[in-house]
Formats: C-alpha cells, sequence, structure tokens
C-alpha cells in the first residue's frame, strides 16, 4: 500500500496557518526529523486509515509543479500558483476547499501619476499612444506571465511586453524598468508607498489558500479512503467557518414569523421544537436577523460560533472518483 502525499508550505505564515487548520479538524502534523526535515506524518482520528499519509513540506511554488507532475496527491497552494504554473489547471488539479487564509490578489497597477488612466480600456488606449509615440511597447514587470497574458488578452490589449522582475515588483516603475507591473498584493500599502494605483477593474485574481487535488496522481482505494474523510472534516469545517447559530425562544414569536424572517435572509432550520428554533445564518446577516426577531417579539436569543457543519451527501466525492475512473 502506497503513502498518501500531502503537501504543505515549508515555512513562514502559510506553515503556521496550515498546520492551525488541520489542528481545527483535529489532525496534526509532525515533522519525522525535527523542525528543519523535509517530510513529516499526519496524525488524528485515532489514525484510522491514516497510517499511510505522508507530509512533504515544499514551498507554495513547488507544491503547484508538484500537483501538476502527480508528485504529491494532495496540496496546499495560492489559486495564484496554480493558475500560473499548471497549463490547463483545470484539467490536472481540482481545488477542494478554500482554507480562509493566504488572501492576497493578482492585480494591475499603473503610477499614481497617471491621472487618466483607471480601467484597462484607459490603458489600452495609452498602450497604443505609447508605442506611436516611443516606438515600443509598454513594459509590464510581473512574475505573472501566463496570468497576465490571459487577462490582457481578454481585453484585447496587444500593445505590451512583459519584463522580468528580478526584484521588488511594485519597484521596477521608479527605476525605470518597467512602465508598470502585475504583482501580487493583500493590503495595497507597499503599492501607495511606490506611488502606484490599481486599476478598478484590474484584479486578474483573488487569491487564498486551498486545499488542492492532482489528478496526474496515482490513486488507490487506500488512499482514496484517506481523501473521502478530509473532504468530509473539510467540507463541514468550511461550511461552519461563515456561519453563525441563533437559537430562539418560542413563547413570544410564532414559528411562521421565525421562519419568514429565516427565509428573507436564505437561513436554514435545521433543528426546531415547541421550546426554541434554531437558525444557521451567515455572519453577515447574523445583527439584521437578530433585530428582526426583536422587531417580532422574540425576548431571548443566542448566537454562537459553529465549528462543524456536517451534511453526509458526498457528492464532491462522487464526483471525483468519477473523473479519477474516466481519466
Amino acid at each position: 500500500m502506497s503513502n498518501l502525499i500531502i503537501a504543505i508550505p515549508s515555512k513562514g505564515r502559510l506553515q503556521e496557518n496550515t498546520q492551525a487548520f488541520f489542528e481545527k479538524l483535529g489532525l496534526k502534523i509532525s515533522r519525522s526529523q525535527g523542525a528543519r526535515g523535509y517530510r513529516g506524518v499526519l496524525k488524528g482520528l485515532d489514525n484510522k486509515g491514516l497510517d499511510n499519509v505522508e507530509i512533504a513540506f515544499l514551498s507554495a511554488s513547488e507544491i503547484a509543479k508538484a500537483l501538476a507532475e502527480g508528485n504529491v496527491h494532495l496540496g496546499v497552494t495560492g489559486e495564484d500558483l496554480l493558475r500560473e504554473n499548471i497549463i490547463n489547471a483545470d484539467e490536472k488539479v481540482q481545488i477542494l476547499n478554500p482554507l480562509g487564509f493566504g488572501h492576497a490578489n493578482v492585480i494591475v497597477a499603473v503610477p499614481q501619476s497617471w491621472i487618466d488612466v483607471n480601467s484597462m480600456h484607459d490603458l489600452d488606449e495609452v498602450a497604443d499612444r505609447f508605442r506611436e509615440n516611443h516606438g515600443r511597447r509598454l513594459r509590464i514587470a510581473t512574475k505573472y506571465n501566463q496570468l497576465t497574458a490571459n487577462f490582457f488578452a481578454a481585453n484585447g490589449i496587444e500593445n505590451y511586453r512583459l519584463v522580468a522582475s528580478a526584484g521588488a515588483t511594485e519597484g521596477a516603475p521608479a527605476a525605470g524598468s518597467a512602465e508598470l507591473i502585475v504583482d501580487i498584493t493583500s493590503t495595497g500599502a507597499t503599492l501607495v508607498a511606490n506611488n502606484l494605483k490599481i486599476l478598478a477593474d484590474g484584479v486578474i485574481l483573488r487569491s487564498e489558500a486551498n486545499l488542492t487535488m492532482s489528478y496526474t496522481a496515482k490513486w488507490d482505494a487506500a488512499q482514496l479512503a484517506v481523501l473521502e474523510q478530509l473532504l468530509t472534516l473539510t467540507a463541514a469545517e468550511q461550511s461552519a467557518r461563515h456561519m453563525q447559530q441563533i437559537n430562539c425562544e418560542t413563547t413570544t414569536i410564532s414559528a411562521t414569523k421565525v421562519a419568514k424572517i429565516a427565509a428573507e435572509y436564505n437561513c436554514k432550520m435545521p433543528f426546531a421544537d415547541k421550546d426554541y428554533f434554531t437558525i444557521f445564518a451567515d455572519k453577515n446577516n447574523v445583527f439584521a436577523i437578530v433585530e428582526q426577531l426583536k422587531l417580532g417579539g422574540a425576548h431571548y436569543i443566542t448566537v454562537a460560533e459553529l465549528k462543524y457543519i456536517f451534511n453526509n451527501d458526498g457528492q464532491q466525492f462522487a464526483q471525483i472518483k468519477h473523473k479519477l475512473a474516466t481519466r
């Protein structure tokens, strides 16, 4: 029986967040050779089915390549790296679950002094004029060649050329090595510090860390059994991540009124009895729902965090098995 290999980031905040995520699932990642080892094991779930799980510690970009080549079965990396490093990514890998950390956007940014350039359409006009006036194309400094080419083609922009970003990409316009950049940013603060602005429609990709599976890896029955366990856990955590539980007593508000409020905010009501109702609500709507319940007559309302929501439909795993079987 061969090991199922899960690749996770080898260092930094992404590694810390990945380990914390697995711990939320009741799973612990341990390095086999101490803090500097590049292999590890996954423990938890009473080790049922996990005795053949191996952890590989790789850089985020190496994880994307390892998934594409089938050298690992699962990996945690950003969607930006998947889309940039894997041609026809949707055929070779599948994003299983966004993990709620590592958020960053791949963006198009131009100098703030370009006051008339605020959209990709504006940039197209500038690119044409720039070539007419200077006899060369606009230079774009980036490490995201594939994402940039696809995005600019989708916006009909042709008069540009890509230049390699040797150091900090955001410094390229000031250094004179490029006119604009395509880069990744989480807060935008570094762009502002370098007198750059993001175009209004210049967000190429909103990325975050994802648990991703490889379709090019070889899967056996034991490995698929582990995958099914992990999918159950990660789906339950993801379902609960953006929801809160609202409990409402029913002595002063009618069941019809509660159901109407829940339907208005597209909530789920899986449990109810004669004494109280339980509503699963999007976190963004909780206070509005509570206010509606109070206006409807409810006197006692509680709100609680949710750790897991298990639904037991198995649809995602069934689709994965079907795709693997037909490859």
